[in-house]
């Protein structure tokens, strides 16, 4: 679910004229709580949040949870305390995957031009489906239906001239609705707005265009260009007023392969010792090595994430001089930005292993270094066997082991 503001005078209905509204956005209903709910239906009607422990964050909760404050990132203890009945539940990313994606699926039979923004997410654009299907509030109707028929959950449908009023639409349109704005309606809908709702106002933004006297995306349209390129710069600038303006020229793109594959850890209890961190490191990259190789990717470069116990979090990322799928090689990486990371004396709650970069292994011409050709380490290979004995009797059967460790950190 979306968490930009919305306004609060804007209107259910801006009109029913469809032409040049062929940018359609696709938001699951607060997703993860939501597939929870089908398969425990006497949930439903009571607040539910999807997270782990109370060291966790809250990954989803029911609109029912969110009446309390509740919302996604929110420290579990927090959550808790704002809505102690809550029932807690552990998420189940496979199953999340899996309705994702059908829906995606479904999503590209109606049109090629799909761009996913997450798991619950995506732009189409329908211009080529109009003649087979009808105009975009009947498709966007019909998906409606079609997800709540298959799988139980429900998505907002926002239909508009571009990107970012369909974006927005979605939103207004939350919980379970569907609302176009013709292209007519298009300046004054987005006039009805807070300026937070542009996309690039973060708090910082929005504190500097407060100090200006704006406050509304109204009041700042109605500011002259060069004042508000003098207030927050002259590219800043110039994308909001124009966004202010409803003009967003950036088409949907069709994606064709993931953009990264992660894994990260909170920890049950906040970590000091380096043994502890480096040893939970090594197993996230076995982890994201191990996926890169079932999905046939290599990746380009190796992140990192850490959070102290104060909850500041930090990232570092580097690039290979080569793509790799091997735990060691990205192991390696990861251990000297882990290094790098200066964590101020504090304990470590969470730390993440992201590959980032990735294409395709088959056709990727990989180059031999002078000292694997004269001592061949066998990494892959060795990994390769690791896969076959977990997919025969499970992944917690074996692991990389802390000889591997203590050799890759001198």
């Amino acid at each position: 679910m979306s968490n930009a503001p919305r306004s609060a005078t804007a209107k259910r209905d801006w009109g029913s004229d469809e032409t040049g509204t062929s940018i359609m956005h696709v938001d699951m209903d607060a997703f993860f709580a939501a597939c929870e709910l089908t398969r425990r239906p006497e949930l439903r009607g009571k607040p539910v949040i999807v997270g782990g422990g109370d060291r966790g964050v809250v990954l989803a909760a029911t609109y029912e949870a969110r009446a309390f404050g509740v919302h996604s990132a929110l420290p579990m203890r927090q959550a808790m305390a704002l809505c102690p009945r809550a029932v807690v539940v552990p998420p189940d990313h496979r199953l999340y995957s899996e309705v994702s994606h059908s829906v995606m699926g479904m999503m590209k039979e109606i049109t090629p031009i799909v761009e996913p923004l997450s798991i619950d997410e995506a732009f189409l654009d329908v211009s080529g489906a109009r003649r087979r299907l009808g105009p975009p509030t009947v498709i966007g109707a019909q998906l409606r239906a079609r997800v709540q028929q298959t799988h139980g959950v429900t998505c907002s449908v926002g239909i508009a001239q571009n990107k970012f009023l369909a974006k927005l639409a979605s939103t207004h349109a939350k919980p379970d609705g569907l609302l176009l704005v013709p292209k007519d309606a298009s300046v004054p809908f987005v006039r009805t707005l807070p300026v937070g709702a542009l996309w690039g106002v973060g708090e910082k933004t929005a504190t500097t265009l407060h100090r200006w006297g704006i406050t509304t995306v109204a009041e700042l349209a109605d500011t002259d260009l060069t004042i508000l390129q003098g207030a927050i710069g002259r590219v800043a600038g110039a994308h909001l007023h124009n966004l202010a303006w409803a003009r967003d020229p950036r088409p949907v793109v069709v994606s064709t392969s993931e953009k990264s594959i992660s894994n990260e850890t909170t920890f049950h209890e906040d970590v000091f010792d380096i043994r502890v961190l480096e040893g939970r490191l090594l197993a996230l990259c076995d982890q994201v090595a191990g996926r890169l190789r079932s999905h046939g990717w290599v990746s380009r470069t190796i992140a990192i994430k850490v959070r102290t116990s104060d909850f500041h979090t930090v990232s570092r990322s580097r690039t290979l001089p080569e793509p790799t799928d091997v735990a060691q090689v990205v192991f390696r990486a990861v251990r000297e930005l882990f290094g790098a990371v200066d964590t101020r004396g504090l304990p470590v709650r969470l730390v993440g292993v992201r590959a980032e970069g990735l294409v395709k292994r088959e056709g990727h011409a990989e180059q031999i270094t002078l000292d694997e050709a004269i001592n061949p380490s066998g990494e892959r290979e060795a990994e390769i066997a690791l896969d076959s004995v977990r997919q025969k009797f499970g992944r917690k059967s074996i692991a990389l082991g802390t000889s591997r460790l203590q050799a890759a950190r001198y």
